[in-house]
């Protein structure tokens, strides 16, 4: 099992769009093959910045979502709202 860490920064302007464009993600992800559960942070302060905890079953079947046409086309609605390119981290539980 693994953890996906996923850190955005949403364009000032672009917030409304953001919360819309980031469900429509996320509703994709809960759909897949292998995503056990997911939940969104909001930076304390910094409304912006947005933080993305997912839990999969295994580092492939992440792959398989995040390499997938479907993620692809969604974040091509999702990646012209934010500062930068967003930031992904795999993490697994210490020993």
């Amino acid at each position: 099992m693994i953890y996906v860490l996923i850190e955005r920064e949403i364009a000032a302007e672009m917030q409304s769009s953001y919360e819309e464009a980031a469900r429509r993600v996320l509703t994709c992800a809960y759909r897949t093959v292998g995503f056990i559960e997911g939940q969104t942070y909001i930076e304390r302060g910094n409304p912006l910045r947005r933080f993305t905890l997912s839990k999969w079953q295994s580092e492939l079947h992440w792959q398989h979502w995040y390499t997938s046409e479907e993620r692809r086309a969604q974040m091509a609605q999702l990646s012209p709202l934010l500062v930068q390119e967003e930031r992904i981290t795999i993490l697994e539980t210490a020993a």
